[in-house]
C-alpha cells in the first residue's frame, strides 16, 4: 500500500494540472470501490474549481469551490495518472480507457486525471471541507510525522507503558499518521532500534534519535519520488526510486549497511507482515 511519501509524490504531481482548474466533466464508471462512491458524485464534481490539493496521512484531499472536499485513498493498487499535458512542443493525446479506469476527471485545461484500481481497495468520498477533519476516515488519525506536533515529547508520552513492539507502535495511525511497513523498517534500522522491542521500554535517548530519523527517511523518500514496489507509479507514470536506497526493507540475507556492523538483514513476521532488520545492531 502506498505510504506517506508515495501519496505526497502523487499529490505534488497533480497540483500543476488540477489546482486552480475547473473539472469540466467527471465520468464515474462504477458505483463503488472499496466502499460505495458518494451519491451524485459526477454532478458534485462537474463544474467545480479545485481550490487546493492537500495530504492528510495517506489520503489526498481535493478542496473544491463547492465547499466540499474529495477524499482519495489509493488502497493497495490504486493509481492516479495524468494524460494530455502540454509538455514543450509535444501534445500527448488521451489513451483509450482501460478496464480498471473507475473515475475519470477531464479538466478544463485539457488534462485528464484517471483513477485506476485493479483490485478496488481504494476509496473516494465527498464531505464538507469545514468538517473534513471529523470525517470517519480521518478523525482518529495522529499527527503528521513531518509536522511540529510530532516531536520527542509527544512520542515519549504516546509510548509510555505500551507493551506492543516498536514496529507495531509506529504503524499505529492513531500514534503517528502516514507511516507504513517500508518506512518503519527503514527508520528503525537507521536508529538502531529492534522492531521487537517493547515500545514502553524505549529510552528517552532512543526516542530523541528516532524522531529526526523518521523525518529524514520520509523527506529522502519524497525527494526520490517514493518507492516503486508492484503497482506504485507517480502521477506522470514514472517510477519512484527510493527502493534503491533501502537499508533494511526487502534485503533479507544481505549485509547490514550500518558502519562497522558485521550482521546481515533478517526477516521476521509481525502481525502477519514482513519485518526486515539487523539482529546485530538493532537492539
Amino acid at each position: 500500500m502506498p505510504e506517506l511519501p508515495e501519496v505526497e509524490t502523487v499529490r505534488t504531481g497533480l497540483v500543476p494540472v488540477m489546482e486552480g482548474q475547473v473539472i469540466a466533466r467527471a465520468d464515474i464508471r462504477r458505483p463503488d470501490l472499496r466502499w460505495p462512491l458518494p451519491d451524485n458524485m459526477s454532478d458534485r464534481l462537474t463544474g467545480k474549481r479545485v481550490k487546493s490539493l492537500r495530504r492528510r496521512s495517506k489520503y489526498i484531499l481535493v478542496d473544491l469551490s463547492s465547499s466540499e472536499t474529495l477524499i482519495i485513498h489509493l488502497g493497495m493498487s490504486g493509481r492516479i495518472l495524468i494524460s494530455n499535458e502540454m509538455t514543450g512542443s509535444f501534445h500527448h493525446s488521451h489513451p483509450a480507457p482501460e478496464k480498471h479506469d473507475h473515475v475519470v476527471l477531464d479538466m478544463e485545461n485539457g488534462a485528464r486525471v484517471t483513477f485506476n484500481d485493479a483490485r478496488r481497495f481504494g476509496a473516494m468520498d465527498l464531505t464538507l471541507t469545514a468538517a473534513v477533519e471529523t470525517h470517519w476516515l480521518l478523525k482518529d488519525i495522529g499527527p503528521e510525522p513531518l509536522g511540529n506536533a510530532f516531536n520527542e515529547n509527544y512520542l515519549a508520552a504516546q509510548l509510555m507503558g505500551r507493551q506492543m513492539p516498536m514496529k507495531s507502535a509506529l504503524l499505529d495511525q492513531k500514534i503517528v499518521s502516514g507511516l507504513g511497513n517500508i518506512y518503519v523498517c527503514e527508520a528503525l534500522n537507521r536508529a538502531g532500534i529492534s522492531p521487537r522491542r517493547k515500545a514502553g521500554n524505549l529510552t528517552r535517548k532512543s526516542i530523541s534519535r528516532l524522531v529526526p530519523i523518521i523525518r529524514n527517511v520520509l523527506t529522502e523518500a519524497i525527494a526520490a519520488g517514493g518507492s516503486s514496489l508492484r503497482d506504485f507509479r507517480q502521477a506522470d507514470g514514472e517510477l519512484g526510486y527510493f527502493q534503491h536506497a533501502f537499508r533494511a526493507y526487502d534485503r533479507e540475507g544481505k549485509p547490514c549497511k550500518t558502519l562497522d556492523c558485521p550482521g546481515e538483514i533478517a526477516r521476521i513476521v509481525q502481525s502477519g507482515r514482513s519485518t526486515y532488520y539487523c539482529p546485530r545492531c538493532q537492539r
